[in-house]
């Protein structure tokens, strides 16, 4: 009943780890015509469902077995959670016969899941089962998207359902209704604004939803920018529009939580005279702005933001406004440095390397770009662009670029995928191109090895002092390419533009999973805009 639901949703892929618990559902996916993707680390498989959601704006399904299986998924959850996409995390879990026994792998996972989830539920009947199922998929999908969460008891997966069919599906839910005076309001705002900014969350960057975008962007006569980064308004996909945004009258907040990465709603972040509109379905949200803003809040509106702004139009074409949103779009492309170092020696340097893979990126067929996290992942965000993009996000965790690179190379068979990610990131799933070339994805994933955790290396030479560095060198005997080689895909090596050129051809001529090690100038992140300095160091 579970697995053949799923499929009647559309589910025809589930990323997983094989474990006791979840036999019985592997079974099942047989007769259903589901692909599993099995990984090598719980942890790939929330993050490939993580990345399999955003690329392709569907459900993405994670699989997991009891107590240490679940656990180990834990990290990616909360990055899934951060990057608003509609996870469901499947878990096996003990017999609800044995309860409060000391069973195998007996253990509460839905209170360690819930504070990470929309929701999190453990059925304790057969009974119980297809409405959990449906109670979860439909809370994952609805605005503000999310992961959810399914420990499925081992003995209600053995049990007959006493069912012939599966349970009607339930009705799509309708969107909830926006308020109209809310609506005005807000159209009344954006007309009188001669200086609007419209700031919007996560799930306005994924690649499903440019239309929508594009389409309210013409009809208001304004840019719509997603911010998805843990650096906030430093982050270097934006340009220098931290330098701009004191300049605004109007800042709509559609979707996008106020948080550390907008200064809390600061006066130093969002200037004295700007006054904030906020958009969002969830009504925390709504008053955590009202706390953190008081009077300058003008409009706190419930709803799909994307929503609200496409049921708006632009009564007048102001030139003050045009020259604005010039303004936005120049700030935005903005790559002019600041405090810029050069790399020791004759070291290819971060931004070298990127250019180099953006070329490359230009004249591949359907690119998709996978940024992981690190100094070097803002400089591949900063430099590198495709169509469709997958960040670390703003759970700033790091280490799941070879993960999310192979979800998008599955979701989408004809792309070019290509992942950036420092020598520290790759060390956490380079083992999934096992996982690549058994599923024959084909991606290329670039390491920019300076022999360093550069993040923490230039924290503490900031803070502390370069006599004081410890705990951040990398061996510069490590061959990340061969493991490639070693696990059935093709590793190649570059150390500096022509030959990282030439790798990046010949990893694409290939058609197998490929690893390029590069030898890097390790550079702090570039930043265009005099922003805050962050509290947390990043």
């Amino acid at each position: 009943m579970i697995i053949r639901s799923l499929r009647r949703l559309g589910v025809k892929t589930i990323f997983s780890l094989s474990g006791n618990q979840i036999m019985p559902l592997y079974d099942a996916c047989i007769d259903a015509g589901i692909r599993i993707v099995h990984v090598r680390h719980e942890a790939a498989a929330v993050f490939m469902a993580d990345a399999w959601a955003q690329i392709t704006g569907e459900l993405g399904v994670a699989m997991l077995t009891a107590a240490p299986g679940i656990t180990n998924g834990l990290a990616p959850l909360y990055s899934a959670s951060q990057a608003e996409s509609p996870v469901l995390l499947i878990s096996g879990d003990s017999p609800v016969g044995e309860d409060g026994s000391g069973a195998f792998q007996e253990l509460d996972q839905v209170s360690i899941t819930r504070p990470l989830t929309k929701l999190s539920l453990r059925p304790l009947t057969v009974e119980a089962l297809y409405p959990a199922l449906d109670s979860a998929v439909a809370q994952a999908l609805a605005p503000r998207r999310g992961p959810v969460h399914l420990a499925l008891p081992f003995d209600l997966l053995t049990a007959e359902t006493g069912m012939a069919e599966l349970p009607e599906a339930a009705a799509n839910t309708s969107a909830a209704v926006l308020d109209r005076a809310g609506l005005q309001t807000l159209a009344e705002l954006l007309d009188s604004a001669r200086r609007p900014l419209v700031l919007a969350g996560p799930t306005a960057a994924r690649a499903h939803m440019h239309s929508a975008r594009a389409t309210a962007e013409e009809a208001l006569g304004l840019r719509i920018i997603p911010m998805e980064s843990p650096r906030g308004l430093k982050d270097p996909s934006l340009g220098a529009l931290a330098e701009i945004i004191p300049s605004s009258d109007l800042i709509v907040l559609a979707g996008k939580c106020l948080d550390f990465t907008l200064g809390f709603g600061g006066k130093a972040a969002l200037g004295k005279e700007a006054r904030v509109a906020v958009i969002d379905p969830d009504a925390r949200m709504l008053e955590r702005a009202a706390r953190l803003l008081g009077e300058r809040l003008v409009l706190a509106l419930e709803g799909d933001p994307m929503a609200a702004l496409s049921a708006l139009r632009a009564t007048q074409t102001q030139a003050e406004r045009n020259a604005w949103r010039a303004r936005v779009d120049e700030a935005l492309r903005n790559r002019t440095a600041k405090g810029t170092s050069a790399p020791a020696g004759n070291a290819l340097g971060p931004r070298a390397l990127c250019e180099t893979v953006q070329a490359f990126l230009a004249s591949a067929p359907d690119p998709v770009l996978i940024c992981d996290g690190g100094e070097f992942g803002q400089w591949a965000q900063a430099f590198c662009q495709a169509p469709a993009r997958i960040i670390n996000g703003m759970s700033g965790a790091i280490g799941a670029g070879v993960c999310y690179a192979i979800a998008a190379k599955i979701a989408r068979p004809e792309a070019t995928v290509v992942a950036l990610m420092g020598d520290g990131t790759a060390g956490f799933h380079l083992m999934e191109l096992d996982t690549a070339a058994r599923e024959n994805a084909a991606i290329i994933a670039v390491i920019g090895n300076d022999l360093r955790w550069n993040a923490e290396h230039l924290i503490q030479v900031r803070t502390y002092g370069p006599q004081r560095l410890i705990g951040c060198d990398l061996s510069p005997a490590a061959r990340y390419h061969d493991v490639a080689s070693a696990l059935g895909g093709a590793g190649f090596s570059a150390h500096d533009a022509g030959s990282l050129a030439t790798a990046l051809g010949q990893a694409a001529d290939s058609g197998l999973p490929a690893c390029i090690n590069v030898s890097l100038g390790g550079e702090a992140a570039p930043v265009f805009s005099a922003s805050m300095q962050s509290a947390t160091g990043h």
